[in-house]
């Protein structure tokens, strides 16, 4: 009886259709007719307005009659709002096409779906249409299942702890670590049963076989035990490697290539990494098109050992001639050629143009580069490069908090392609609680088209420290060379005037209140870290050596070094299949800094102005005191000293998502004196100051954001327990 009703439903339509389809064109004919003629009526305004007006309404009301009512009845451990947001897509689909039994039955298997997701195994969701427009959602939720213990049988090489981290990991995902209880969800646990299996994969057993879970339901049906029956079978290994074709290297440089890889369980997978490594290690020799296929036969294996046959056909051996540039506007295409020019002549080498590829993108110049190798004849091989530039001006705005500076306000301004010569400038204009900053910072990374870098800084800057004031002009000017990818070496040049504007420390402790300062040093840093904004491994070791004197224009005569060395050693396993990164880091810091007055002693204890001594104490140095209160004081303001040493220990654990947690103890000093540390052996560590601490980090893709607090657990009279430090970065 429907499908007839609907039959004529539709027939009704179809006429319908064509009977305004014939009047329609019968308007058309009309209103052509009327063109002909000329005499086309003009429609007032406000007539035009009103049908527009009644149109839009009554398309308002024909979606009106079409929207159905969707109610939910028992639903208990969900918020109605949240059981119409699953199914905002049905929602939808029904409010536009209306209401029909199919759809109110997706709407049903979407709710189960997401209860099953949650936990609640035996849910049962049932609809009904009441009134034609009417969708009403019964839901028997039943109890909340929990996963309880999950049973491997059949296991003798992997251990039940490794296997049962895979079997709750895809609902482990979906909550806290911290959560001991876990939703029983079917699917879930099946594809955990497929993680094990694939577990036993990727250790070299092919013949694994893991069955679908077996549950067993408790009594008052609130828990699961699920059982995961195996079959492991054989281990298997690489055996015999034998090559074909023309090897050119011999097959004992070959294989060294690989030995990581066929020292491990055999796997296909790591079959097909061998083609990966030695087609790498063929381009980076020149060879261009070189083909490599490996295959290895698990049946001809012997007590488990596979053997594996490599086929080579190296190809032509190929020379860096000449590159091509387009899609270039402002930037000078000579900017990327020059970066090019050196490899010349050279025997093709992939990561060569993969380190240029990277240099080039790290400037922020393209949105969009590709380099294409294209053999033109012989052994050359030209460079195809097609680039997008990228929008080089950017303006910024910055608002910071820091609790030595207070409230920080900034904006700058940066050209990365001045001139088109992809050269950046850039200006900062800052102001703080504590005083105003400005500079202006030119970079040519590529110093003459050389492999030197040059920066030239020009700065001014007031500041209100604790105990005086000052304001300050300057110039840096730094050049810079990569021996290596990790070491690079600098030379710095710097000038500065330095006025004391104010002062509450008595002025025999402050020296020279108004000086010009001009030093040359030099910079040597040997980074292997892995990152330089968010480490996780890896060492840093850098030190710098300068010198001031009145041959070179300065007021003050002083030498002057610093050191530091940053270990970071992650703790923990790698990432597993369907788990986040959960390990923990430990870090260590040592630095140390000393300045020497080079003048004769005279009667001032201040041989080196205030501005020039070292400070200790706050977020990046001794944690339990505040920003520079460690060390020698006058009326309870610090006046620096000529020695420091600092020593940090942190370990970091994860808490939730991108927050982090932290333990910490630092220690370290200040002496006054530059030639104490020479006097006495141990001077420079008699009297350490220490710091025992816990705080929070934020990971930022630009750096971490810091709150510390850190204990004084010697504290002496008048110093303060300890001291709560917010600030960006790492500590050291």
């Amino acid at each position: 009886m429907s499908r007839a009703l609907s039959k004529l439903r539709r027939a009704g339509r179809t006429a319908w259709l064509q009977m305004a389809s014939l009047g329609l064109a019968i308007a058309l004919s009309f209103v052509g007719a009327a063109a002909l003629a000329q005499t086309a009526v003009k429609v007032p305004k406000v007539e035009e307005k009103d049908r527009a007006e009644r149109a839009v309404k009554k398309q308002q009301e024909k979606k009106a009659q079409r929207t159905s009512v969707i109610e939910f009845h028992g639903e208990s451990a969900f918020k109605e709002k949240e059981l119409r947001s699953i199914l905002k897509e049905q929602i939808a689909t029904i409010d536009q096409y209306g209401l029909t039994a199919a759809r109110g039955d997706d709407a049903a298997f979407f709710l189960e779906l997401f209860y099953r997701k949650h936990g609640y195994a035996k849910v049962s969701v049932r609809y009904t249409i009441e009134s034609g427009d009417r969708l009403v959602l019964d839901i028997n939720e039943g109890p909340l299942v929990t996963l309880g213990l999950v049973n491997f049988v059949g296991n003798q090489h992997q251990p039940s702890e490794i296997l049962f981290d895979y079997a709750v990991g895809p609902t482990r995902e979906r909550y806290s670590k911290l959560q001991s209880k876990l939703p029983f969800v079917a699917a879930d646990v099946e594809e955990g049963a497929d993680l094990v299996h694939r577990l036993y994969i990727t250790n070299g057993y092919l013949d694994a076989k893991v069955d679908k879970p077996i549950y067993h339901y408790a009594d008052d049906g609130s828990r699961v035990d699920a059982t995961i029956p195996i079959t492991e079978g054989r281990q298997y290994s690489f055996g015999q490697i034998s090559f074909s074709g023309q090897t050119i290297y011999g097959s004992e440089a070959l294989q060294g290539q690989m030995l990581d890889l066929v020292e491990q369980p055999y796997t296909d997978g790591r079959v097909s990494d061998i083609p990966r490594r030695l087609q790498t290690y063929y381009r980076a020799r020149g060879y261009y098109e070189v083909k490599v296929d490996a295959t290895g036969n698990p049946e001809a294996a012997t007590n488990g050992r596979v053997p594996v046959f490599v086929s080579i056909t190296p190809g032509r051996l190929y020379h860096f001639d000449g590159v091509t540039v387009k899609g270039l506007e402002k930037l000078r295409p000579s900017y990327v050629e020059k970066r090019f020019s050196k490899f010349s002549g050279k025997t093709y080498s992939p990561e060569l143009v993969d380190e240029k590829f990277r240099e080039l993108m790290k400037s922020g110049l393209f949105t969009v580069l590709q380099i294409k190798p294209t053999p033109i004849g012989g052994d050359a091989l030209r460079l195809d490069i097609s680039a997008e530039e990228a929008k080089s001006k950017e303006l910024g705005l910055a608002l910071g908090y820091g609790s030595y500076t207070g409230a920080i306000v900034g904006a700058s301004y940066r050209d990365r392609d001045l001139f088109g010569y992809g050269r950046p400038i850039s200006t900062l204009a800052e102001w703080s609680e504590r005083g105003y900053k400005w500079e202006i910072l030119w970079e040519d990374p590529y110093f003459f088209d050389s492999d030197f870098g040059f920066k030239a800084k020009l700065s001014a800057l007031t500041f209100d420290f604790d105990g005086y004031s000052k304001f300050e002009t300057g110039l840096r000017l730094d050049l810079t060379r990569k021996i290596t990818k990790q070491y690079e070496v600098g030379l710095v040049f710097s000038a500065r005037h330095v006025d004391v504007t104010s002062a509450d420390i008595r002025s025999i402790l402050l020296g020279d209140t108004s000086y010009f300062v001009s030093s040359i040093g030099i910079t040597q840093t040997l980074d292997l870290r892995d990152s330089k904004v968010n480490p996780s491994r890896g060492f840093v070791l850098d030190n710098t050596f300068d010198f001031a004197t009145g041959a070179i224009g300065s007021n003050v005569d002083f030498v002057r070094s610093t050191a530091r060395l940053t270990y970071f050693i992650p703790i923990g396993h790698e990432p597993k299949p369907g788990f986040p990164d959960h390990r923990t880091l430990l870090a260590f810091g040592a630095r140390a800094g000393i300045i020497h007055s080079l003048e004769s002693k005279g009667t001032s204890p201040a041989e080196i102005p205030i501005d020039e001594r070292f400070f200790n104490g706050g977020n990046n140095t001794v944690r339990s005191f505040a920003e520079r209160d460690l060390g020698p004081h006058d009326q309870d303001h610090p006046i620096g000293g000529e020695f420091f040493s600092v020593f940090n220990v942190e370990y970091t654990f994860p808490v939730y998502g991108e927050l982090l947690g932290a333990v910490f103890v630092d220690a370290g000093n200040l002496l006054p004196n530059s030639t104490d540390p020479f006097q006495r052996v141990s001077a420079g560590f008699d009297d350490m100051r220490y710091a025992v601490g816990v705080g929070l980090r934020y990971k930022l893709p630009i750096g971490p954001v810091r709150l510390d607090y850190g204990y004084n657990p010697d504290r002496r009279a008048g110093e303060d327990v300890g001291a709560f430090h917010f600030s960006f970065g790492f500590a050291f």
